[in-house]
């Protein structure tokens, strides 16, 4: 990849102390056999059950392992953007830290970023993508959600809300201000990127749900701030009349016809 030659992993964890080492292990694991450099970037948010000492002792084991500590309070977006300000990558990917997120996918994304897209956004519900066990009430809420962003700003993409994407450097100085300090944080990063005129490309993805730990989003805490987000940014693109877009004659606004339903 000419542009994008480091992949960062930004990996927010909570009380992961169960579920992180195999999780790490799979991804370099697969990333060293593809040649894709990278760094895994763990920052370890508020963590309580030995989090810490366990990537303490997978330091040796994986050299491109970072520990850093989320300075902000703990809480999911606090801990990706913590994560955000400190990789070092030309390209970023945020992947949970419970073994839900696919290495394959990651390669894919470095593939298609290598194509020349801004970002890669994946999709667990379109042809190709297979997902194992989702809660079925989080499912119902899932696809209400997606459906109302995806008529509200005519996208083809119908998973706006998954973290699991990934954004060249650039995009991601290029949709600051973030204002989002929780899981609504995963709607905001891709909304903005398409608002402001990036690139983008749709691929199916995989998802399979924790076997250990406890999932962080509170379903009933976050609708308001979702739906916040979500007008903030539709109002950015009904209202700035571009201001915030980048220049026309780039390859800003290019979207892959690939995306299937």
């Amino acid at each position: 990849m000419a542009d994008a030659t480091r992949l960062s992993l930004v990996i927010p964890a909570h009380n992961e102390a169960e579920g992180i080492t195999p999780t790490l292990r799979a991804f370099s694991a697969r990333l060293r056999a593809e040649g894709i450099p990278f760094e895994l970037v763990v920052v370890d948010d508020h963590s309580t059950d030995g989090t810490a000492e366990v990537l303490a002792g997978l330091s040796e084991e994986l050299p491109e392992l970072r520990r850093v500590e989320n300075p902000r309070p703990g809480g999911f977006g606090h801990a990706v953007l913590a994560g955000l300000e400190q990789f070092n990558g030309d390209a970023v990917c945020i992947v949970m830290a419970d073994a839900s997120d696919d290495p394959a996918d990651v390669v894919t994304y470095y593939q298609r970023l290598s194509e020349g897209f801004d970002c890669v956004f994946g999709s667990r519900f379109v042809r190709g993508a297979k997902v194992v066990d989702y809660p079925r009430h989080k499912l119902l809420l899932n696809r209400l959600a997606n459906t109302f962003i995806r008529l509200l700003f005519g996208l083809r993409l119908n998973d706006t809300t998954n973290a699991f994407k990934c954004y060249r450097r650039g995009v991601i100085a290029g949709c600051q201000p973030l204002l989002s300090k929780h899981f609504n944080l995963t709607v905001e990063l891709p909304l903005k990127a398409i608002v402001r005129g990036y690139s983008y490309t749709v691929v199916p993805i995989n998802w399979y749900n924790r076997t250990t730990g406890v999932s962080k989003l509170k379903l009933k805490e976050m609708g308001s701030r979702y739906l916040f987000i979500v007008l903030y940014v539709w109002l950015e693109k009904v209202l700035s009349r571009g201001d915030y877009s980048r220049r026309s004659g780039d390859a800003s606004g290019r979207v892959s016809g690939d995306v299937r339903r």
